[in-house]
């Protein structure tokens, strides 16, 4: 098994499943199949790594910096938290676009934010939730006039 290869692989299916959050039209089959396949397959590659290869790794673990770093010096450990980290990402994306929809956010509103949790995660998610606030308020103060 060549781990650059299951990185490729993960990589590329992340990407598509992002270019389809962004580009494409929101319908429930298209959103289905991004979280039960695109995510599902991730996560269960993730699972695959993790039961694995996980506890074969002498003073891994996440007790400190060093134990960390340990579980990353091993390639199938680093490739599942990559994968990890996909995964994650591309669900809490799908959460967004489906949050922002329900708001009536604009797509053209949702894409950076989307792009910026693609990259950034956690950035992407801050970013939305400032939005959805902001649209929030906004909403109350109109109403309150």
């Amino acid at each position: 098994m060549i781990w650059e290869d299951w990185f490729s692989a993960a990589g590329s299916l992340a990407m598509l499943g992002w270019a389809s959050l962004i580009l494409l039209p929101r319908r429930g089959w298209i959103l289905a199949a991004l979280r039960h396949g695109a995510v599902g397959l991730l996560a269960l590659l993730y699972a695959v790594l993790i039961l694995g290869y996980f506890f074969d790794v002498e003073g891994g673990g996440f007790g400190s910096i060093a134990e960390v770093r340990a579980l990353f010096m091993s390639d199938p450990v680093l490739l599942a938290g990559w994968v990890h980290y996909l995964a994650f990402d591309l669900f809490v994306g799908l959460w967004i676009a489906e949050r922002a929809d329900a708001l009536g956010i604009h797509r053209l509103l949702q894409a950076p934010v989307l792009a910026a949790t693609f990259m950034f995660g956690p950035i992407g998610l801050l970013l939305h939730l400032g939005l959805a606030a902001g649209l929030r308020l906004g909403k109350k103060e109109a109403v309150s006039w």
